[in-house]
């Protein structure tokens, strides 16, 4: 039996995780511990989704908590070395693109424990996001490296990555949300807040580069104004959004709008169901790109860049300029239904997690 390390640290690893963990499992190749460093911790924005996404607690909680990212990273790393060196595992599976997910790689591979990336290859070229310096680091000493969509194949072949780590798998996010979609569906929540099916926007924003400018949060603001003049525009604010939008003075603005709904976190039920109702998504989340995708919704993505190039080529996303008249101007074409229709892309087909514990348990002993 193969023991696998499974690192969830933040919300969208959750979801990946929860696929990961259940194929493992079910493959009968694998012990899993699943632990949770704590990255970011709320009932709302943690715990829920555990519940949710049927998966079990946590074999361990490392508490880790907010801070500076060279803070975070850090205490990941002592952490989960502590972690490793009491009960080695045989393998970390690391997901996505956080903090915990580098520092557990990082970790991981300095103590000579082979390192799995799911979902790796993303590249934004973006080198001011935290993120695409997490991508890079951790795709660079995995051992393993499974592929979400082509465009990883591309990139990790140019950073001269050898094939035989590489591995295209496709989209563990999009197994679960192929798991609970019809789950999701009849939980009825875009009509239990009031809202009808196709007529309302969905907001998502958190990434620093709008978030924490007082002058490109101030742009979205007015844009989610402009949304509301067409309809209904709801939008679970992450707490660190809430907090920058009050500093600024348009958190009550925005609250005393009749057609905009600013709500706390929800889960990953009822947010899916949002989803798959929306007019139209407006969103800075990479995540939500895809999911959108998969569910064929119009997805707006308020970003010059994305690592998520499928979404636009093959899917129902564009990019969009942080503009008002262009993010008003989106919202009136998504509801006139002249959003491009897009396809599924190859391999999101809810089978990713099997083929890649799969794939794992066959070449695991050759590392």
């Amino acid at each position: 039996m193969i023991k696998a390390a499974l690192i969830a640290g933040a919300r969208p690893n959750f979801i990946k995780i929860a696929a990961l963990g259940r194929a493992f499992t079910d493959s009968g190749h694998f012990s899993n511990t699943l632990i949770h460093t704590g990255q970011h911790y709320d009932a709302k924005m943690s715990d829920i989704f555990f519940t949710q996404l049927g998966m079990p607690e946590p074999d361990m909680f490392l508490g880790i908590g907010s801070g500076s990212h060279a803070t975070q990273t850090a205490a990941v790393m002592v952490e989960t070395e502590k972690v490793f060196t009491a009960n080695r595992p045989d393998v970390v599976v690391v997901v996505g693109d956080v903090n915990s997910t580098v520092a557990t790689a990082l970790t991981a591979k300095k103590m000579c424990i082979p390192v799995v990336h799911v979902e790796a290859g993303l590249r934004s070229f973006d080198p001011g996001m935290p993120e695409e310096i997490n991508r890079i680091v951790t795709d660079a000493i995995s051992d393993l490296l499974y592929v979400s969509e082509p465009s990883g194949l591309t990139h990790l072949k140019n950073e001269g990555v050898p094939d035989h780590k590489v591995i295209f798998a496709g989209n563990v996010m999009i197994d679960s949300l192929r798991r609970f979609e019809e789950k999701a569906r009849a939980t009825k929540y875009h009509a239990e807040i009031g809202l009808d099916a196709g007529k309302y926007f969905l907001i998502t924003a958190h990434r620093p580069a709008m978030v924490d400018n007082d002058d490109q949060l101030r742009v979205f603001a007015h844009a989610l104004l402009g949304l509301a003049e067409m309809g209904d525009v709801v939008f679970p604010i992450h707490p660190r959004t809430s907090k920058r939008l009050e500093a600024i003075g348009l958190g009550p603005k925005l609250a005393a709008n009749g057609r905009i709904r600013m709500t706390e976190p929800i889960g990953y039920l009822e947010f899916m169901n949002l989803m798959m109702h929306a007019g139209l998504i407006v969103t800075d989340s990479g995540g939500v790109q895809e999911e959108s995708t998969a569910l064929a919704v119009p997805c707006a993505t308020v970003r010059p860049n994305t690592e998520r190039p499928v979404t636009v080529d093959e899917g129902t996303n564009e990019l969009m300029r942080l503009d008002v008249d262009e993010i008003v101007a989106a919202g009136r074409k998504a509801l006139s239904g002249g959003w491009k229709t897009g396809r599924v892309p190859e391999l999101w087909d809810g089978k990713a997690a099997n083929r890649i514990a799969e794939h794992l348990a066959e070449t695991l002993p050759t590392l």
